[in-house]
């Protein structure tokens, strides 16, 4: 009977498995044919001459003082990226939790914050919210706090590390400013994940925890945050991919990640196909490299 079972289970196994009908031939076909013609249309109409050893020059280059391969500024720019989208995430989930949490409280107060809090957010373009705040964090805030002062005055160890997990002392500031725009447009969109996967959480699960004695704090934390959070991982996993995609709004903003670094590059070497693509490239192996990894873990757990 086991083997009876096991036998059963994989041919179930390799009927589940995805095989390539006529239409994804014929869809494969069609895409490879458009390819093909916006390269050709390229090459006779722009008269166009490929150079792909433009984008190798900056990816890296040589130091003058070790003679060792160091990253260039399009290697630099990916890291920035990756930066900005590492720390995006997490303090647009404290953001989100936070005012997650608000939205489903019992008091109005905070449930007008929080809500308006997503209401702004949500229905301004991402452009003139990527303006605002930047400016204003960087000309009034960063000011006050002190931080490219404090910089300077740093000893090599602490810019050193502050360059690779956050960017060099000379950037930092506009990398500060990027990361709370970043963040707190973000953390919108993850208020609501959190407060669907609070309010996913059944009600008779609280009102036993209310019978139970514990308070509001302890249903929260013992209860319903558990529950909520196994349910929006997936979402919070989409939303991180997302984050990596609009870390390029603000390059607009001169912060040096990826995007902008494409674009100095082409405009001064005048080779616009070859580095966007390759900076496009760049952005679609790590989402997608990404989506699969979550799937992998969405399926595990």
């Amino acid at each position: 009977m086991t083997s009876m079972q096991g036998a059963t289970a994989a041919m179930t196994t390799k009927r589940s498995r995805p095989a390539l009908g006529w239409l994804d031939w014929l869809l494969l076909v069609m895409v490879a044919s458009a390819a093909s013609y916006t390269v050709s249309r390229v090459n006779t109409v722009l008269h166009y001459k490929w150079d792909w050893g433009v984008v190798a020059s900056y990816l890296l280059k040589t130091d003058p003082e070790t003679g060792h391969w160091v990253p260039n500024v399009l290697l630099e720019g990916l890291f920035t990226t990756i930066r900005l989208s590492v720390w995006g995430i997490l303090l647009a989930a404290l953001v989100g939790l936070v005012m997650g949490m608000a939205r489903c409280s019992d008091r109005l107060f905070p449930r007008l914050v929080s809500g308006a809090y997503v209401l702004l957010v949500r229905n301004v373009p991402p452009l003139v919210f990527v303006f605002i705040v930047v400016f204003f964090v960087g000309s009034q805030v960063l000011p006050m706090l002190g931080l490219s002062s404090a910089m300077d005055r740093a000893s090599p160890t602490v810019q050193y590390w502050v360059s690779i997990f956050f960017a060099p002392a000379q950037q930092i500031e506009n990398f500060v400013a990027g990361l709370v725009c970043l963040a707190f447009f973000t953390g919108a969109y993850v208020t609501e994940i959190v407060r669907a996967g609070i309010q996913s959480v059944p009600t008779s699960q609280i009102e036993a925890g209310r019978s139970l004695g514990l308070s509001r704090l302890q249903i929260m934390r013992l209860i319903v945050l558990p529950q909520a959070l196994r349910n929006v991982l997936p979402p919070l996993a989409g939303q991180f991919i997302q984050m990596i995609k609009d870390s390029s709004l603000v390059s607009l903003v001169s912060v040096q990640e990826l995007t902008f670094v494409a674009q100095e590059i082409q405009v001064s070497t005048q080779k616009v196909f070859e580095v966007l693509l390759f900076a496009g490239g760049l952005y679609f192996i790590i989402c997608y490299s990404l989506s699969l990894l979550f799937a992998f873990l969405e399926h595990r757990s």
